[in-house]
């Protein structure tokens, strides 16, 4: 009788603070900030930074990452990843400004099967401001829901897809960001034929995987005075567009960036700020 093959996880997990292209006021290339990487094999790194600033820009007090990898100590799981990246004493232009600000990711691959279960708890905003007014985001940390059944990857899960179509739906992005931040979310991401065939041609290296863009935040509320919110997005005039807990679901990885700024006028560039991303491989 032939011996039971033995299965092994190769880990993937890493996080970093900020990261940033600025043309104005200053011409500048941030590099990723506290950024960590798990090793294949797991284990756990963390990294810390302190007291950062670009001039009058982007400025931050204190921030911290973690990424780990182990084997399950629960009966019949198979292997656990967390990430976490913590930003406190935000401040940008002094128009975004946070107490803390917090992105964190588990998840636990099966002893049997492939698609893993996930986590975003811990995830959070602490007294978040834009323009000086209280944002008071909601949260919604279940988008991905329980593990599919049938070990059927999340991108092609019906209910994940649906519930990331109503997001689709308040946003209303071709009403409200008919520029190229809206078109992201015109491109057909929830066609599940179309998911399945580029996915397919990217594994045979045609083309990038397939993905399904979403948030981790359903709405923000009543907009702060003087702006504009649809759904997890702020328009913020002369001063540009705030994106939060964007989150972005391939076939077996999770991204997660707490704030992504697009910005014009006053300041043009882009930024990432709280990342983190998760994802594993088991074989055979």
């Amino acid at each position: 009788m032939a011996s039971e093959v033995q299965r092994y996880h190769h880990f993937h997990a890493e996080a970093d603070i900020l990261s940033a292209e600025l043309q104005r006021p200053l011409q500048q290339d941030i590099k990723p900030q506290a950024f960590v990487k798990l090793p294949e094999e797991g284990g756990y790194l963390s990294q810390r930074a302190e007291n950062f600033r670009v001039e009058g820009v982007i400025s931050f007090h204190s921030a911290y990452t973690q990424v780990a990898g182990n084997e399950s100590l629960k009966p019949a799981h198979g292997w656990t990843t967390l990430v976490t990246s913590v930003v406190e004493g935000l401040n940008v232009l002094d128009v975004v400004t946070a107490d803390r600000i917090v992105a964190q990711i588990s998840t636990d691959h099966p002893a049997m099967g492939y698609v893993p279960s996930v986590t975003f708890l811990g995830t959070r905003f602490e007294n978040l401001k834009i323009a000086g007014h209280h944002v008071k985001p909601e949260l919604d940390l279940g988008i991905c829901g329980p593990k599919p059944p049938n070990d059927t990857p999340y991108i092609e899960d019906s209910a994940f897809l649906n519930r990331v179509a109503q997001q689709y739906a308040g946003i209303n992005p071709s009403k409200n960001l008919p520029d190229l931040s809206g078109k992201k979310y015109d491109k057909g991401l929830l066609d599940l034929a179309r998911i399945k065939e580029q996915d397919e041609k990217a594994k045979k290296g045609q083309g990038q995987r397939a993905k399904v863009e979403c948030s981790l935040v359903n709405s923000v509320g009543q907009a702060p005075a003087g702006t504009t919110a649809f759904g997890h997005v702020i328009v913020v005039p002369d001063f540009g567009k705030i994106f939060l807990a964007e989150l972005d679901v391939d076939r077996d990885t999770f991204h997660l960036t707490m704030i992504r700024l697009d910005l014009g006028c006053v300041a043009h560039g882009n930024g990432k700020i709280v990342k983190g991303s998760v994802n594993g491989t088991t074989k055979p």
